[in-house]
């Protein structure tokens, strides 16, 4: 009869398992600023060094501004020109147009009159026979010269009413808008050589120093904000679907084991399609600035959690058939190999969605090769010392040869327990 074969068993339990997904990452600050000049300059001083902590607003470094400030103090003079020539515009100038004007309307009507009397005396003259065709046809001509002039003058004024008038004072208005236009663009390029942090953060770097030559598009300095760091990490697209925003995720740095704890910010919409990865950011707190950017991580952001979840270690889980999972649960030292339906697996813990119960015991060491319903022998890994057969007749309260013999016998004993 064949022997049955020694195992080694664990109970079924019930515990809480968790799908991790997991990936590689470098740490980013939360917020970055490289501080570009808008003007072309030397640097006059710098405020701050590499490593100082600086408020959004505060002065980082002032460019020469010099010739700057003369050129806005001048054109706030061309200012103050120009407006003084709208106030006269407005007030003298074209008043005293106009009142030329009518008094020039006037003058020419009552010419025209004048003359109109003389052309009508001459013509009654003339039908008397008292006067010459010559002199009634100069009169006629006078008439004719001064109503045009008439006519001349009043056109003049109607235009000077009508156009000239507000043509004058938009003018006018215009210099003085070009003029503050200027100014303005002056004092913004003054404003413009006192360079400010955009936020609050960490000077990162500073490539510049005073008396060299700032140039636009080139960082004066970069300030970041790592108040909390941001974990970039590279997930497998198969999985990208279970990383949900707020999902908790813990992180280790690849050269410390301290465990870091952070939340989902980012998923991104698209994979890379060179390493087939979905990026996702995780947000961490960062007291003291302890952690760099640029450091290596390692992230397992826990997708789905599930509390009183039947488990058993990895080492229970055996071949099925069809490619499926078993284990065998042993019932009065025979052992019932039974199909497994699998879940999550964390660590060594695998979920059992259907096959065995809690409570039941199935086999973790020498499974490999015990048939359904074969004979086993559960071998207690807990190795207890048993008591001298001859110690345990002697009464507790023994005392001299026989306390004696009962610690000889224990030593001797112990080798072969182990």
């Amino acid at each position: 009869m064949e022997a049955p074969a020694p195992v080694q068993v664990t109970a079924v339990t019930q515990d809480t398992v968790r799908r991790i997904v997991a990936g590689d990452g470098v740490l980013f600050p939360q917020d970055q600023a490289a501080v570009t000049p808008k003007i072309q300059a030397p640097v006059q001083k710098f405020y701050v060094n590499r490593g100082d902590h600086v408020k959004a607003g505060q002065l980082l470094a002032v460019l020469e501004n010099r010739d700057l400030t003369a050129q806005a103090a001048e054109s706030k003079g061309a200012v103050d020109q120009a407006e003084s020539n709208l106030r006269t515009t407005q007030g003298a100038s074209v008043p005293e147009a106009l009142v030329k004007a009518r008094t020039d309307v006037d003058a020419d009507r009552q010419a025209t009159e004048a003359a109109k009397k003389v052309m009508d005396s001459r013509a009654q003259l003339f039908q008397q026979g008292a006067l010459a065709q010559r002199q009634v046809d100069e009169a006629r001509v006078a008439y004719v010269q001064a109503n045009s002039q008439l006519l001349s003058a009043q056109e003049h004024l109607r235009a000077l009413q009508a156009v000239a008038k507000d043509e004058q004072i938009k003018t006018a208005t215009a210099q003085v808008d070009s003029a503050k236009s200027h100014m303005q663009s002056l004092d913004a390029q003054v404003i413009y050589s006192r360079i400010v942090s955009p936020i609050s953060g960490v000077i990162a770097d500073r490539p510049l120093y005073a008396g060299e030559l700032a140039v636009p598009g080139t960082p004066l300095a970069t300030v970041i904000d790592i108040s909390n760091v941001v974990a970039r990490v590279n997930i497998p697209q198969n999985q990208a679907n279970l990383v949900k925003l707020g999902q908790t995720a813990t992180l280790t740095q690849t050269d410390g084991a301290e465990e870091l704890t952070g939340k989902v910010t980012v998923v991104s919409p698209a994979s890379d399609p060179n390493s087939t990865t979905v990026q996702v950011w995780i947000k961490i707190p960062n007291p003291g600035e302890r952690l760099k950017p640029g450091s290596s991580v390692h992230a397992k952001i826990i997708a789905e959690q599930f509390k009183a979840a039947t488990v058993v270690p990895i080492t229970a889980i055996l071949p099925g058939e069809e490619g499926g999972s078993a284990a065998l649960v042993i019932v009065d030292s025979v052992a019932h190999k039974r199909q497994l339906q699998l879940g999550v697996r964390e660590g060594d813990k695998v979920q059992v969605l259907n096959g065995v119960r809690p409570g039941e015991e199935v086999v973790t060491v020498g499974g490999m090769g015990v048939d359904d319903k074969g004979k086993v022998k559960v071998i207690d890994t807990t190795v207890k010392e048993a008591p001298d057969a001859e110690d345990a007749d002697e009464a507790p309260a023994g005392k001299g040869a026989s306390d004696q013999k009962k610690d000889q016998k224990k030593d001797e004993a112990k080798p072969k327990a182990k």
